[in-house]
Order: structure tokens, then sequence, then C-alpha cells
């Protein structure tokens, strides 16, 4: 079953200055199905953040839509936006976003404060992942008390608290170490397991190694995807490598 749905996504920007128009998104189509974990790679000025940023209701395309389960992003309305990401949507990103002047138990707490959950059931909410992501320890410290492989399971939590329909990853290990980077990913394949669909946005072959599906965006639109099947993470990590390669050299058909 689709959970997402993209379908025909184009977006141009008009410069400040002259006028003149950029085309980031020429036209990309692609399905996320309920479960999936997918990764999306490409070259920086590829297109791969405008794409994130549709897919996080943060920017509207130019033209085509995305679906998330049977709602039309571009249907949802503006005053209604930050509740719709809050609800269905959970955030990673490369910095953590902590805030530093909240503990670890209230920065994961934001997103259900803002919706409205009462103390009870946020602590409820929290017990089980908190075990999961082994942060029990470090729920009273703050961000500036922890290591960055702490501070991004923090933030993994505070993305799955809402129990979001979709996980969207930008860059997740960028900041971290090569030890924190190997126990964020185990924890993403973990819990994709358990059933969360996880979209990542990733320069990193090793990232992008753990997904099921890796999509290749250059000039704007979908070049080509490779799915794992039976591989390994290093059977697929050497696929992923020898497609960058091939796409750099400018070669490459869908497969």
């Amino acid at each position: 079953m689709s959970l997402l749905q993209v379908e025909h996504l184009q977006k141009i920007y008009t410069t400040r200055f002259g006028g003149n128009q950029v085309q980031a998104l020429t036209d990309v189509s692609f399905t996320v199905e309920q479960g999936e974990y997918v990764a999306i790679m490409g070259e920086s000025g590829s297109g791969k953040t405008t794409l994130l940023n549709i897919l996080a209701a943060l920017d509207k395309p130019t033209s085509g839509r995305v679906l998330l389960g049977d709602k039309d992003l571009s249907a949802v309305r503006e005053r209604e936006l930050s509740a719709f990401r809050r609800d269905n949507l959970g955030f990673v990103f490369q910095e953590f976003n902590l805030l530093d002047t909240f503990s670890v138990r209230d920065n994961i707490f934001l997103p259900l404060v803002l919706s409205g959950k009462t103390p009870r059931e946020m602590e409820q909410r929290l017990e089980p992942i908190a075990k999961r992501l082994e942060i029990r320890k470090i729920v009273n410290k703050f961000p500036y008390e922890i290591s960055g492989g702490q501070k991004q399971r923090v933030a993994v939590a505070r993305a799955l608290i809402t129990r979001p329909q979709l996980l969207l990853a930008d860059e997740p290990t960028g900041a971290l170490d090569s030890r924190a980077t190997d126990s964020l990913l185990q924890l993403f394949a973990d819990i994709n397991t358990d059933g969360q669909t996880v979209l990542m946005v990733t320069h990193s072959v090793k990232a992008a190694s753990h997904a099921g599906r890796v999509l290749f965006i250059r000039d704007g639109q979908v070049f080509h995807q490779l799915y794992r099947g039976q591989d390994t993470n290093q059977l697929f990590y050497q696929r992923i490598a020898d497609t960058l390669t091939l796409l750099a050299n400018g070669g490459g058909e869908d497969a």
C-alpha cells in the first residue's frame, strides 16, 4: 500500500534580483510504500533538498502534487500546516535542532505539548521510546551535557513520539562520528523493522546502504533507483558506490 505518492513535481524559483528563473525540480515522480525505508541521494544542486522541503510541507511545488495517505499536501490550508506536520510527519535533522534551555525530556515532549496532550499521556509515550533508544538515563539532562550521538537519539525520540506516518531524515549522520553513525543507522533499521516508514536524504553511501531502496536525483528528476533485494549492507554499499561513479561520469539508465 502506497503511503506517499509524488506525482510530476516541478519547482521553479524566481531570483530576487533580475527575475531569473531557476528550475530546481523538473519532473519528479515516485511512490513510497507503507513500512518502506528509502534513501534519496544526489549531488549538491540536484534538487534533493527542494524535494525534501516539499515532502515536509515546508514549500509548495510549482506544479504536480504530493499525497500522504489520501491527503493532498497542497490542499492543506496554511493555518493548518503546522498541526498537519506535527501530527503526520517526524523530522530528524543533521544539527539536531534541540533547545539548550529545555531538558532532554522537555525537548522530546515539545510537539506533544503543542498538540495539547496531557502530562500523563506524554510520560506513557516516552517510556517505551526512551527504553528503545537507550536514553532513559539522560532524560533529565540538558543538550549541552550529552554527546552528539545522544543528541541525535533525542531528536529521533522527539520525531517518533508523535507516532508519525512518515519519518523524514535530512543528513542525519552528517554531524556524527563513525561510532555514533553506526549506532544511529542500526536504530533506523530497527524502527523500520518495527513498521515505521522512513525517507532519508543523504550524501553518505554508508547511510544509504542501510535503506531498502535508493533513489538518485540528477538535474531535478529521479534518474535512477536501486533496490536492496537480498544484498547485505556491504554488497548494497558497493552497488550504490558503483552507481554514483557511473552517474558522475554521465552514464546510467533506469533499471
